[in-house]
C-alpha cells in the first residue's frame, strides 16, 4: 500500500499491508499461521524482506514488524494506537493481550492546516431531486408520522401499516409512509438538555427535505406537545401538515381511522404535487457513519468514502462526520484543519464533555471498541478512531454542531452524536442529511427512513456473505482489483444515483422504519 493509502495492483499477493512508513505493525490480508514466513511489502529497518509469524493471526488483525518494549508506543497509520502491555517481538500477533490504551497527552493544533479542494474538471454533476418551496432539496418523498410521545407509538404504527407493500404501488412520486416512534416525550424537564435534544430531533424530521407530508401524532397530555413540534420545525411552505391527538380524537380506534383518512388525502396530494427535477450536486447533504468496523475499515471503505466526501465538498455540498466517542484519539487530525480556532475548540469541548459523561457511567471512552470490532482486528479506541476519521477525507472542518442541530453550514462539518449507530444517524438525519453512507466490516443491516442509506463493505468476504445487505464492495481495494480512487469515484456516482431515486439494499428490503432512535439524555421523572 502506498503512503496515500492506495493499493498497488498486485496487493492481493501481499500478505501484509504497511499503512505508513515507520509503523510498528502491519495488517494481515489473509489468515496467517504460526511459524509461517511471509514476504514484507518493503524492506524492514534491519534490511530483511521476510517475516516469520510467531502466532496465528486472523485476517484484518495486526502483526508486529518490530520489537516494542513494555510501555512503548505502537504505531499504525503513523500514529500511536496504544502502548505495549507486554513485550512485543517482531512477528507477534498484536491485539488486546499485549496492547493497551495510550493515555499520553495529545497536542492539538487549532486551525493550522488548510486544504484547498480543487473542483474536478468537466461538467458539474447533478441529481434528480424534489425541490421544496422553502429552498431545500429532497432525495425522497415520504409521509412521516412523527410521534410526540411514546404513548402514541402503537397508534402511529397501526396507521402506517395500512400503507405498506402494494398499497403504495399506484403512487409514482411517494416513497412511502413511515411511523417515527420513540421511547420518550414525557416525564422530562422541558428545558433540560435531554428534552431539547428530543424536540430538535422531532422538529428536524418534521421539516426534513425528504418529508413531503407530516402527520404529528400525540396522546394529548405529554410534555412535548404536538404543537411545539410543528411550530418549531423548519417546514417548507408546500409540505402537507396534519396533527392529531388520541385523547381529542376519541381513542385509538377513532384515531387510526382518522389518521388513515388523513394520510390517504396527503398521499394523493403529494403524488400530484412533486416530480423529480435536475438539481445541482451542491444541494446534497451527506451523512457519514460506520458500524461494525473491522481492521479493514480504515484501509478500504472509510478512506474511499473520504474521497467521495471531499469531492462533494469541492462542489459546494455538505458532508457530516459524527460519532464523537469514535474520533477520540484522532481529534487532533480534525482540529488542525478546522476553519477557525473556535470551531476546533468546540470539538475539544464536546470531547471533554464525553469523557465526563463516560466517567459518570463508570466507564471510559476506551470501553469502545465493541467485542465485534475486536474480533475484526481493532484493539483500542485510538486505532478505531484513526480509521473512522478517514471518512471525512481532507476537507477543512467548517462547523461543529450539537446533536440534531440543523446543518446550515456548507462544507465538511461534524455533529456531536453517540457512537451507537441508530442514535448517531438519527441525529444526522434530523440535522438535514438527505443521503447517508454507512461503512461496515462485520456486517450491518441498517436503514434509516426517510433518508436512503448506502452501505459500504470493507472486505470482499463480507460482501460475498451478505450481498443482499451491502451496496458496494470496498474490499476490492485490498484484493488489488480496484484502486482507492476508483472505489471513491464509484461511491460518489452511487450517491448521485441513489439521490435520484435508485434504491439502496436496505430500501429494497424495506429496512429503516425501526431505526429512528433519538438520543435520550438526562433525568426522567
Amino acid at each position: 500500500m502506498t503512503s496515500d493509502g492506495s493499493c498497488t495492483p498486485d496487493a492481493a499477493a501481499v500478505p501484509l499491508l504497511v499503512l505508513r512508513e515507520g509503523d510498528d505493525v502491519a495488517v494481515a490480508t489473509r489468515d496467517l499461521h504460526a511459524d509461517e514466513v511471509v514476504a514484507l511489502p518493503g524492506p524492514a529497518p534491519d534490511g530483511s524482506v521476510t517475516l516469520r509469524v510467531r502466532d496465528d493471526v486472523p485476517r484484518g488483525h495486526k502483526v508486529a514488524l518490530a520489537d516494542v518494549p513494555v510501555g512503548g508506543q505502537v504505531r499504525k497509520y503513523g500514529q500511536s494506537i496504544g502502548v505495549a502491555t507486554a513485550a512485543v517481538v517482531a512477528g507477534d500477533h498484536v491485539h488486546a493481550h499485549n496492547l493497551g490504551m495510550d493515555d499520553a497527552e495529545r497536542e492539538h493544533e487549532l486551525a493550522t492546516q488548510h486544504h484547498e479542494l480543487p473542483v474536478p474538471d468537466g461538467p458539474r454533476p447533478t441529481f434528480r431531486g424534489y425541490r421544496r418551496a422553502g429552498g431545500k432539496v429532497g432525495t425522497r418523498n415520504y409521509v412521516a408520522i412523527v410521534t410526540s410521545v411514546n404513548c402514541s407509538a402503537t397508534t402511529a404504527k397501526m396507521i402506517a401499516d395500512q400503507f405498506r407493500g402494494f398499497a403504495m404501488d399506484a403512487y409514482e412520486n411517494v416513497d412511502g409512509v413511515v411511523a417515527l416512534t420513540h421511547q420518550s416525550g414525557c416525564g422530562l424537564v422541558p428545558t433540560s438538555p435531554g428534552a431539547q435534544a428530543l424536540l430538535r430531533t422531532l422538529q428536524g424530521y418534521a421539516g426534513h427535505a425528504n418529508v413531503a407530508g407530516v402527520l404529528v401524532l400525540g396522546l394529548g397530555c405529554e410534555m412535548i406537545a404536538v404543537d411545539s413540534v410543528v411550530q418549531g420545525a423548519d417546514v417548507s411552505p408546500d409540505t402537507v401538515v396534519r396533527t392529531l391527538t388520541i385523547q381529542d380524537t376519541g381513542g385509538i380506534r377513532a384515531t387510526v381511522k382518522a389518521g388513515v383518512a388523513a394520510v390517504r388525502e396527503m398521499v394523493d396530494e403529494i403524488d400530484g404535487r412533486w416530480t423529480r427535477e435536475e438539481c445541482d450536486v451542491s444541494e446534497l447533504v451527506l451523512g457519514l457513519n460506520c458500524g461494525g468496523s473491522d481492521g479493514y475499515s480504515g484501509i478500504t471503505a472509510n478512506p474511499a468514502l473520504g474521497l467521495a466526501s471531499d469531492r462533494l465538498v469541492a462542489y459546494g455540498g455538505t458532508s457530516a462526520l459524527a460519532e464523537t466517542p469514535e474520533v477520540f484519539g484522532a481529534e487532533h487530525l480534525l482540529t488542525a484543519r478546522a476553519t477557525s480556532p473556535a470551531v476546533a475548540q468546540k470539538l475539544l469541548d464536546r470531547l471533554d464533555w464525553w469523557q465526563g459523561y463516560a466517567a459518570q457511567g463508570g466507564g471510559s471512552l476506551d470501553n469502545n471498541p465493541s467485542p465485534g470490532n475486536k474480533a475484526g482486528g481493532l484493539t483500542t479506541i485510538l486505532e478505531k478512531s484513526l480509521g473512522a476519521v478517514a471518512k471525512g477525507g481532507q476537507a477543512d472542518l467548517a462547523a461543529v454542531h450539537e446533536y440534531a442541530e440543523p446543518m446550515t453550514t456548507p462544507g465538511f462539518v461534524f455533529m456531536d452524536t453517540p457512537g451507537y449507530d441508530p442514535v448517531s444517524v438519527t441525529g444526522l438525519v434530523a440535522g438535514g442529511a438527505t443521503v447517508v453512507c454507512f461503512t461496515t466490516g462485520r456486517g450491518s443491516v441498517f436503514g434509516c427512513k426517510p433518508t436512503p442509506s448506502i452501505k459500504l463493505g470493507t472486505n470482499s468476504e463480507l460482501y460475498a456473505r451478505m450481498a443482499d445487505d451491502i451496496d458496494i464492495d470496498c474490499g476490492r481495494i485490498v484484493d488489488g482489483v480496484a484502486t482507492l480512487e476508483e472505489v471513491g469515484d464509484e461511491i460518489f456516482e452511487r450517491i448521485l444515483a441513489v439521490a435520484s431515486g435508485e434504491l439502496t439494499s436496505s430500501e429494497d428490503l424495506d429496512v429503516g422504519g425501526e431505526e429512528f432512535v433519538p438520543w435520550q439524555l438526562g433525568t426522567v421523572t
